[in-house]
């Protein structure tokens, strides 16, 4: 009789696995919600900052407050995905310095900004209450994604 030797294999989990992987989730979902908090400190810091309520504008059709939301968003998403990117240490350290820089970066991001309009002359709540669409629309746009880029590198 002839026998035959076959390898097992094993598809077990190492242990301590799924331990790991619910702390991975855990920190996922923190991180998530503390960057949606900021993004909502973000929005609103560019809103009390600007002449007139954005979200009426935006929903109004606006055409100028349009591309000023969405500029001054994709800006805050730099500075927060880079203050989260960066944060390290164990996962309460980690929180806690994206939290802080994420508000830094925003008030330095919303300073910057204003300042440049200032500077520029660009009467930004007349801009953005027009219902066509004009070129300083985009200049204002540009700079608060250039400062946002500038911003995010200084928070990193």
């Amino acid at each position: 009789m002839a026998t035959t030797n076959v390898a097992q294999t094993s598809l077990a989990l190492q242990e301590g696995f799924l331990g790991f992987l619910g702390a991975g989730v855990g920190a996922i979902a923190l991180y998530a919600i503390l960057g949606l908090l900021l993004m909502l400190v973000g929005f609103y810091a560019i809103d009390l900052t600007t002449p007139g309520k954005l979200s009426e504008l935006v929903r109004a059709g606006k055409p100028n407050a349009v591309v000023l939301t969405a500029a001054g968003l994709f800006s805050m998403a730099f500075i927060v995905v880079v203050a989260i990117f960066n944060a390290s240490g164990g996962l309460l350290e980690g929180l806690l310095a994206a939290l802080v820089f994420g508000l830094v970066g925003i008030v330095a991001q919303v300073l910057a900004v204003r300042v440049l309009e200032w500077v520029a002359g660009i009467q930004i709540g007349q801009l953005i209450h027009a219902d066509a669409l004009t070129p300083a629309s985009f200049v204002v746009g540009a700079a608060h994604l250039g400062l946002g880029l500038v911003v995010a590198v200084a928070v990193a």
